[in-house]
């Protein structure tokens, strides 16, 4: 275990760091939280919209959904050109490189303009399912333009206003991303949304898998139990998720069942994320009851966020790097993401179908929001199943921190 910490410690995390700071990889990244809170609105609404199933008059606000978590592709298509070109030092020319990330993105989505002006989109590619292809428009703008913007027409101590300058060297870049648009779109008449969706399906395929699952989830806590946060990976996996929701919420729009496992929610909302990523509520409810007195105190100090579901506090203070401690926490990680999907998978639990990013409600609320009462009976086998876990293990750590105050 010694060699495997080390290796982690000095090998695997410098890479991964290496990687997630990547200019365009920190750009993905920082483009997707920094628009996080329009998908909590859309959270809040559909909490909202439950209520309308026993009060009649309350207003409709799903359109205020259709607006916030509806345009999320079209917010990315902006943002993600924005943050590469603020990274790379280039801040004066992030808001037309959003700018025209946003204009290649809406004509990559093959709009219908009638003879009277009018313009028509096919709503469903502005939000989650369009994600994955304003991403790939915002990497190539902010490729485009990084590399145009080591060129200008203009040499160094011109007399010509700087603002100037700067428009008349946009204009070459701008120029050559939106014909490329125009080549896909109206000479070529390729729908790059399609292509772009067969081109990850094998992706979603793997990743609606059993195997694909359970990998994803135990990468996610493996990263965590040695410090590294697994939100590193949320450029590649939050596309993924949105997309597979997106997609159960319109199969149940057209009276079909959902199919896609592999969502957010089944991680968070549902019940693997009982008190945070890897399960660890049932190991700080256990410190409560420890006869070390360092450990009681690490289960009373972290008990609050962790009904939240905000666990750093506990897995930094105890859980990272503690070869013991280690081990459940991975094997909650396995154990029970395939009690959770088989369940799920043969129909004994409704699999989720409406968007519910509130992470941090607690524990059952959101279960019971995003599956019912068949939801909660899944989770009290999961609880039971993660204390079982975790409580040999813990009498084992709370022995050897007893042993070790009684000697001072």
């Amino acid at each position: 275990m010694n060699k495997l910490i080390n290796l982690m410690n000095d090998k695997f995390a410098p890479k991964l760091n290496k990687f997630t700071e990547n200019v365009w990889i920190s750009s993905i990244s920082e483009a997707i939280m920094i628009i996080l809170p329009m998908i909590l609105v859309g959270s809040l609404l559909n909490l909202f919209s439950i209520l309308n199933d026993f009060i009649s008059w309350l207003p409709d606000l799903s359109p205020i959904t259709t607006f916030s978590f509806g345009l999320f592709g079209l917010f990315i298509s902006f943002l993600t050109p924005y943050y590469i070109m603020e990274k790379k030092g280039y801040d004066k020319n992030k808001i037309i490189a959003g700018a025209t990330g946003l204009s290649l993105f809406i004509m990559l989505l093959s709009p219908t303009i009638s003879e009277e002006g009018n313009i028509s989109f096919i709503l469903d590619r502005l939000g989650p399912s369009g994600m994955m292809n304003a991403l790939i428009v915002g990497l190539f703008v902010g490729l485009v333009m990084s590399i145009f913007k080591k060129f200008s027409f203009f040499k160094k101590g011109s007399e010509l206003p700087e603002f100037i300058m700067e428009w008349i060297d946009a204009l070459i870049p701008i120029t050559f991303i939106l014909l490329i648009g125009w080549v896909i779109i109206y000479q070529l008449q390729v729908d790059m949304f399609d292509v772009i969706l067969s081109m990850l399906e094998p992706l979603t395929l793997i990743s609606q898998s059993f195997t694909g699952f359970l990998i994803i989830n135990f990468i996610l806590v493996f990263l965590y139990s040695f410090g590294m946060s697994p939100w590193v990976l949320m450029p590649i996996l939050m596309p993924i998720w949105l997309q597979a929701i997106n997609e159960n919420a319109e199969l149940v729009k057209q009276g079909l069942e959902p199919t896609n496992i592999n969502t957010f929610e089944t991680f968070f909302s549902g019940w693997l994320g009982v008190g945070g990523l890897g399960a660890t509520l049932p190991l700080v409810i256990l410190l409560l009851f420890a006869k070390s007195a360092r450990l009681k105190a690490v289960g009373k100090t972290t008990l609050v966020p962790s009904l939240f579901n905000i666990n750093e506090p506990i897995v930094y203070s105890a859980v990272a790097f503690n070869p013991i401690l280690m081990i459940p926490f991975w094997l909650n990680a396995l154990i029970s993401p395939i009690i959770v999907y088989f369940a799920l998978s043969s129909k004994l639990v409704p699999i989720p179908s409406i968007l519910f990013q509130l992470w941090y409600t607690p524990l059952g609320i959101s279960t019971y929001i995003v599956s019912g009462i068949a939801g909660l009976i899944l989770l009290a086998i999961v609880l039971a199943v993660m204390f079982l876990i975790w409580f040999p293990f813990f009498k084992v750590y709370d022995k050897q921190e007893w042993q070790k105050e009684q000697e001072q």
